[in-house]
């Protein structure tokens, strides 16, 4: 049995009907690198590779996996992320994956209502997608609920790695990690995730910094880009003819001047649907007569 296969097994049932339902004929490279360590090692990990990579489900397999052989106390996985947008979309991928799973996703920011908090407060389980900021905010001023919240932790990933080692905003998050793991009395596992990074070497070091755990950083093959062009005609019936009017020719629209259904939106829609998209339309005119 080969790497793939042997990772693939260790899935659950529906961790595997996901990958099946997504067509992927093979595990790819930087997830069974990631799965490798998640499930046979106790290492950190640091997993750098292209945007679209893949990089969040490799992460997220073995840990949902990891999580359903044996459900956290609290909070299980803290998911810290520099930007907002990035907590609010960044799930979207492995949505239904996770409500098959029974794990909750909790957002944590300034824009989150004290009602959606309140939630975890009063039950902190599952998946903790937060700020640095917020993270600060709650050991600062819920230093008290923050060992309830936080006493099974298992997993710490760190999103967008690239734009915090160095930085004081990186450092910020090296001391909460630091504070948190002297309150709860364990250091969880940390995850970096990368699109890049100029020295892997480094930024492993940074992200083990206090746990007294190596950190492996999988070397992956490059992958080859595919990029896929077609060109698409399309012709709108029933569309309203120009009208001239003059001695010689006289033209008058028909009854029904537009088309009830436009081909070409029918077409684009279904190319980008259940996908990430960006349509850049270009305004036509008609030519003059």
């Amino acid at each position: 049995m080969n790497d793939a296969d042997r990772i693939f097994e260790r899935f659950p049932p529906f961790i595997q009907e996901f990958i099946y339902s997504h067509s992927w004929e093979t595990l790819r490279p930087v997830q069974i690198a990631a799965a490798r360590t998640l499930f046979e090692t106790e290492n950190n990990l640091l997993l750098t590779s292209s945007t679209a990579s893949g990089k969040t489900e490799a992460a997220f397999f073995p840990i949902i996996a990891s999580l359903c052989e044996s459900m956290p106390a609290s909070v299980g996985v803290l998911y810290i992320a520099p930007l907002k947008s990035l907590i609010n979309d960044q799930f979207l991928r492995i949505e239904e994956l996770l409500d098959e799973s029974g794990i909750r996703v909790t957002h944590w920011h300034g824009d989150v209502s004290q009602s959606h908090k309140k939630k975890l407060l009063d039950n902190p389980s599952g998946i903790l997608q937060i700020t640095p900021e917020s993270l600060e905010s709650i050991l600062m001023n819920r230093s008290n609920d923050a060992v309830r919240i936080f006493a099974d932790l298992r997993f710490v990933v760190i999103d967008e790695l690239h734009t915090l080692t160095g930085s004081d905003r990186g450092n910020q998050i090296i001391c909460l990690l630091s504070r948190l793991e002297r309150l709860i009395g364990h250091s969880p596992r940390r995850i970096g995730l990368s699109a890049t990074v100029g020295d892997p070497k480094m930024a492993a070091e940074w992200l083990s910094s206090g746990t007294g755990r190596e950190t492996d950083v999988p070397v992956l093959p490059a992958e080859k880009l595919r990029w896929r062009l077609g060109m698409e005609h399309f012709y709108i019936p029933n569309m309203a003819p120009i009208q001239m009017d003059t001695p010689q020719i006289k033209f008058k629209p028909p009854k029904t001047p537009t088309a009830e259904i436009d081909e070409g939106y029918e077409y684009m829609y279904d190319c980008v649907k259940d996908k990430k998209s960006l349509v850049f339309p270009i305004p036509a005119s008609r030519p003059s007569i």
